[in-house]
Formats: structure tokens, sequence, C-alpha cells
């Protein structure tokens, strides 16, 4: 890369940037955080809170092929003893 006068101002603005958007994702974690606090709170199962979200971002039809061999091995797991 060049040192050119406008290649700095624009690595600078581009890094000032990057480094906005890593505070408001931290900050975005951190609400995540506390809505799954509050849940937890309320009673609610996060672990299942969260197997839940995790499967309506799913796209539908690999979903149900996930479940449907996860059933198919559950099944099979079934005729095993567990010990």
């Amino acid at each position: 890369m060049s040192e050119q006068p406008g290649h700095n101002s624009q690595l600078k603005a581009i890094a000032e940037r990057i480094e906005h958007i890593e505070v408001e994702i931290k900050d975005l974690q951190e609400g995540r955080k506390e809505i799954y606090a509050e849940a937890k709170s309320h009673g609610y199962d996060v672990r299942a809170l969260k197997a839940a979200i995790s499967r309506r971002k799913a796209d539908a039809n690999k979903r149900a092929e996930h479940e449907a061999q996860v059933e198919l091995y559950m099944e099979a797991l079934a005729s095993l003893v567990r010990p």
C-alpha cells in the first residue's frame, strides 16, 4: 500500500468503524446475557431456551432432516442398555 495522504485517513476511519462495531457487539452480548438471566429468574430452562432459539434460526428443511436423523439415532440407541 502506498503512503498517500488519503490512505492514512481512510485507514483510520476504517479502524474506528471496526472499533465502534466491536463495542456495539460487546454491548449486545451483554444484553443477551441479561435477557437469559431474566429468563432464568422467571424459572425458564436457559439451556432449553437456547436450543429452541437455535432451532428457530435454522432452515426448516435442514432442521427437519437433522431432527429425523437424531430420532433415527435415538431409536437405534434405545435397544442398547444404559449403564
